[in-house]
């Protein structure tokens, strides 16, 4: 059987489609390669350290006469100008923009007058801090615009470098990349006997690290294609400033270390490689300073580092690229191949002479997993933990008050995250089956999970108990929680059972 001819016009329309699927292809093609070479960013030799560093003030308090400390903290618009000629819309606490560091030594009582001028509301959470689940600042304690909260509270912790920020469920990364952030710093008769630098803003300073991007004026808060991990920045500010600087006079300088981005991971080292000394990691000092050049901190996470400087000399902190085996798709995308000349030193030609690091620093504040009495185990997805979204209604976990839990977390998801749990401090024991490495020895509440990875927590809930408030564990990848990668948990009395979240949450 001979087959039909098909006339001319169908081959011209089959000749058509298929020229037309093809440069459609090379389009796409093309788009995808031309975005995933433009997606890295580096600022490295090419930032003009021009501006002087802010260091945020001090906050004043008051003290009452029955020995509690009051500060106030007001969170308000504002408008900055972090580049010469161009003005933008900040939020920030007593000011435009971040905040003023609040600081209490071991013991004393605190209360903080948290006024909400915002047009919206939100909340102050103190991110490390062990109190009552009822103070802690989280989705549950909001504060309506205009309103008023003054929680109080007893600091019953080591020395520590904490920080506070805003947690409203939902728009987390919103309020936060606009300025509302501070530090907290925990002081105690250890830390005050031992010879660090300690004279704060002198040779003792805050390095408070976001990315950012300006849209003109104003501060541009999209999410690239593919960036899947949220907001990622073009460029890095330190405390409020651009391209910063800070002439230094001491032999030693320790730099109190702050993520406070909202998804990027900082690989902190020098530009010359040099090695400095780690002293405190999140919940506060290690037993004994280590020695390293490269330092790895995911949002949320913060460090003590010591670092020595030449007379004269300027050393550049820096950012390398990120060392996390994520794939080359991933790792592109979720700014691992991204680099940063942060901040810039610049040395005195004569350096006042600073005391040799001490030896030992502390004794371990967190448990050692040894007395544990349960084992719980955490998959970390975008789609929730343990297939779950965040549910303000839900009580994810009960916990009985004095007792110890191991906790295991795995990231079975194809991007970064990491994992912090509120009110208490925990030893990392493993991470990957194996011992953490030096930088991961000391105190910690935040912990970063590339793909694939586990680590295996110790943790002490020593309290208070409140069956009806509850305390959170979350990705701290801020964009990640405000997508539902976030439960909850109540710490009870032994015996007692969960009870109720309140069912509104406003003041």
């Amino acid at each position: 059987m001979s087959s039909v001819p098909r006339p001319r016009w169908w081959r011209r329309l089959l000749i058509g489609v298929v020229a037309f699927a093809t440069v459609f292809v090379l389009a796409v093609g093309g788009g995808v390669t031309w975005v995933y070479v433009n997606a890295v960013v580096s600022t490295v030799d090419s930032t003009k350290f021009e501006n002087e560093l802010a260091v945020p003030p001090l906050a004043q308090s008051q003290l009452r006469t029955d020995g509690t400390r009051v500060f106030e903290l007001d969170m308000r618009s504002g408008r900055k100008e972090f580049r010469a000629g161009q003005t933008t819309d900040t939020w920030g606490f007593n000011g435009d923009y971040l905040g003023p560091t609040l600081r209490a030594k071991r013991g004393e009582k605190v209360e903080v007058r948290v006024r909400n001028s915002l047009p919206e509301a939100s909340t102050v959470h103190w991110h490390g801090m062990h109190l009552p689940a009822s103070m802690d600042g989280g989705p549950h304690q909001m504060v309506a615009a205009g309103a008023t909260w003054t929680p109080q509270w007893t600091i019953d912790q080591p020395a520590a470098t904490l920080w506070y920020h805003p947690h409203p469920h939902g728009v987390t990364e919103q309020h936060v990349r606009r300025g509302l952030a501070g530090m907290f710093l925990l002081d105690d008769e250890i830390s005050e006997s031992l010879p660090l630098p300690s004279n704060y803003g002198i040779d003792d300073l805050p390095v408070i690290v976001q990315d950012v991007k300006f849209r003109g004026a104003a501060l541009d808060s999209g999410h690239a294609i593919f960036r899947d991990v949220g907001f990622l920045g073009d460029q890095t500010m330190v405390n409020g400033t651009l391209t910063p600087y800070r002439n230094v006079g001491d032999e030693l300088v320790r730099l109190r270390l702050l993520n406070a981005s909202p998804a990027r991971v900082y690989t902190f080292g020098f530009a010359d490689n040099r090695s400095f000394s780690l002293v405190a990691t999140d919940g506060g000092l290690l037993e004994r300073p280590a020695t390293l050049d490269r330092l790895q901190l995911s949002p949320g996470e913060r460090a003590e580092i010591v670092v020595r400087v030449r007379p004269g000399e300027r050393t550049v902190l820096r950012s390398n690229k990120l060392d996390a085996g994520l794939d080359f798709w991933t790792g592109r995308f979720a700014g691992g191949d991204d680099s940063f000349d942060i901040l810039e030193l610049r040395a005195a030609a004569a350096l006042r002479p600073s005391p040799e690091l001490p030896a030992t620093l502390a004794h371990p504040s967190t448990p050692d997993g040894t007395d544990s009495v349960q084992e719980r185990r955490f998959e970390l997805n975008l789609s929730g933990i343990n297939g779950q979204k965040m549910a303000m209604d839900r009580i994810d976990l009960t916990v009985t008050r004095g007792t110890t839990e191991n906790w295991i977390v795995h990231n079975n998801d194809g991007m970064p995250h990491n994992f912090h749990v509120h009110d208490v401090q925990y030893r990392v024991l493993e991470l990957n089956g194996t011992p953490p490495s030096a930088a991961l020895t000391g105190p910690k509440d935040t912990v970063f999970l590339p793909p694939n990875a586990t680590a295996k927590l110790a943790m002490r809930f020593d309290g208070p108990a409140d069956p009806n408030s509850p305390y959170m564990y979350h990705c701290h990848l801020l964009w990640h929680e405000d997508q539902g990668m976030m439960g909850q948990f109540v710490v009870v009395e032994p015996g007692q059972s969960a009870g109720r979240p309140p069912s509104h949450h406003g003041h």
